[in-house]
């Protein structure tokens, strides 16, 4: 007899999202893979003395869940107890962030900062009340007069402050906001405490530096809500000079050292895939190849855990904020731009093509921020430009977000095997309050699931966290339904796709995008033992009910990292 397999399942419904999405009834692992897919009696000669039986009783199992967007670090830093929730559903009003500010500064030493995360002012009462009433330092100012508070909104794209805060960045009226930032100011013209865009560099150049225990926590917070999540992969996009100044260097080189470090520790629970960031939100594309280039990428010592794929590079803003660059206009004016260096559109356009052919030539796969329709466009042909000069085999580039991916843009992408990262769970949250920015029907239109998969793209999904939650349920069901937070109210019902669909967008499409669908992504023989069980039978489940179905048992590399199975 040969080995005996560490853990068997059976008496469920193995999903294994093979190229049939054939489904079966048990699952061997034999140390880090996968043994044996089939019926009971295909895997009862792996039952030795030694062997965890685990009777699904009908449960699901599923390829480990691999988050294809999601900010490790950051998500960890933006959580609490390292952040107050300042977020929906835990707020609702201005009046309710004060509060948990206040409790906040009551816990803290004078003069230390406060750091919050997740407001969204179209879940603020005030706000919805009167669109034209945002956040401002007033608000803060009554309950933090000595403390800084900083308060990072839910997109990551704009920073709310105190008084405090701002004296404390040398922030007055007559502050020049920094290329491609904003510095939101009242009538008078004095600061209202809002920094969009690039203008956050402000905040980050004035709190004390993220230190090594600190990002180390965070990321093991993240990787312990991951675990219970049965999310057992995950892309951290954008780690690097670029990010020394977004979410307190979150974003920044040393974050990549402490993953390297974790893993040498055997405390990596979930394997990660890395965008390097040379610049940030914005940068010229002579700063993007001198830092680039500039770069030390010694090789990984287990690829398969910890992995460096290619380069993160930013196109443009987000629709919330106007700076989603746009081929018709907002509701009110104004149609964003590009993030990069130049004084008019087509300067702009060609330092984004240069960037690309620079880290397209240098071998390196791309993954661009790009929200816009007129952006997505623009990325896509610099990508194909791109190729065109400098032929490779399976580059793998891919629009990251991509909310209103266009038909010339699928087009593109599928005929060069491009692909798109799209959200699911931004679009439940954003999706009513998009419609003052873009109007009913293109809000309804955003990130288009069924017409990217109906092209030919290569679409996976992340949650981009901690922009939401990285529940990959909430994004399975907002797939199937086009259903959103705040009123339950379906948008672009035509752009719903199959369960089957929106699973593959989280497993096997995700692995594509990590160069590894031929060995994790989907159970079968040979391949790693990444596995996640649900609770009840997912296919057969009302798409409704899906996100409060629980994950029982997570399984990374064979190793078990999650156990809320009942005991037997």
């Amino acid at each position: 007899m040969g080995t005996y397999a560490d853990l068997v399942f059976v008496g469920g419904r193995v999903v294994t999202v093979d190229a049939e999405f054939s489904v079966a009834e048990a699952l061997a692992v034999t140390g880090a893979v996968i043994g044996a897919v089939g019926t009971r009696e295909d895997v009862a000669p792996l039952i030795g003395p030694g062997t965890r039986v685990v009777d699904l009783e009908g449960a699901t199992l599923l390829p480990g869940i691999n988050d294809s967007h999601l900010h490790g670090c950051a998500y960890g830093m933006a959580s609490p107890p390292l952040s107050v929730e300042v977020g929906h559903p835990a707020v609702s009003s201005l009046a309710d962030v004060a509060e948990a500010v206040r409790e906040a500064v009551g816990r803290v030493p004078a003069g230390q900062w406060v750091t919050g995360h997740g407001w969204d002012a179209g879940f603020l009462a005030e706000c919805v009340a009167d669109p034209s009433r945002q956040p401002s330092r007033a608000d803060l100012d009554a309950v933090s007069p000595d403390h800084p508070v900083v308060l990072y909104s839910f997109s990551g794209h704009a920073t709310w402050v105190n008084s405090k805060a701002l004296e404390l960045m040398g922030v007055d009226r007559d502050t020049v906001a920094p290329p491609g930032g904003a510095i939101v100011t009242d009538a008078e013209g004095e600061p209202t405490g809002l920094l969009h865009e690039g203008a956050q560099a402000l905040v980050q150049n004035a709190l004390p530096p993220l230190g090594l225990r600190e990002r180390t926590e965070a990321i093991r917070s993240t990787l312990a809500s991951l675990a219970a999540l049965g999310i057992t992969s995950y892309t951290e996009p954008g780690l690097g000079p670029g990010g020394d100044g977004i979410m307190r260097g979150a974003l920044g080189t040393q974050t990549l050292e402490v993953y390297r470090r974790l893993l040498a520790d055997g405390e990596l629970t979930a394997r990660v895939g890395v965008l390097l960031l040379p610049t940030g939100m914005t940068s010229t594309a002579e700063e993007f190849a001198r830092t680039l280039d500039a770069l030390d990428l010694p090789g990984e010592p287990d690829p398969r855990r910890l992995a460096v794929h290619g380069v993160k590079v930013f196109a443009d803003g987000i629709v919330p904020n106007k700076t989603a660059w746009m081929h018709e206009p907002y509701v009110g004016g104004g149609c964003g731009s590009l993030c990069v260096g130049g004084e008019v559109d087509d300067e702009r356009v060609a330092e984004i093509r240069a960037m690309v052919r620079h880290a397209h030539a240098a071998g390196h796969q791309l993954g661009v921020h790009a929200t816009g329709d007129r952006a997505i466009d623009t990325v896509a042909d610099a990508f194909a430009e791109a190729a065109a000069e400098n032929p490779r085999e399976d580059a793998r580039h891919y629009v990251i977000h991509g909310d209103f991916l266009t038909p010339h843009a699928m087009k593109v992408l599928a005929a060069h095997d491009f692909g798109v990262n799209m959200n699911p769970t931004i679009k439940w949250t954003v999706a009513d309050m998009e419609e003052e920015f873009v109007g009913a029907g293109r809000a309804a239109y955003a990130w288009p699931y069924r017409d990217a998969l109906d092209a030919g793209v290569r679409v996976a999904s992340g949650s981009d966290a901690p922009v939401t939650h990285p529940d990959w349920r909430q994004g399975v069901a907002t797939m199937v339904l086009r259903e959103s937070k705040a009123a339950g109210r379906v948008s672009g019902p035509e752009q719903r796709i199959l369960l089957a669909e929106a699973i593959r967008t989280y497993t096997i499409d995700a692995a594509w995008q990590d160069f590894a669908e031929d060995w994790k992504g989907s159970l079968e023989p040979g391949k790693a033992a990444d596995l996640c069980v649900l609770g009840g039978d997912l296919l057969g489940a009302d798409p409704h009910a899906v996100p409060e179905m629980p994950v029982l048992l997570t399984v990374m590399d064979g190793r078990v990292v999650h156990d809320a199975l009942p005991a037997s």
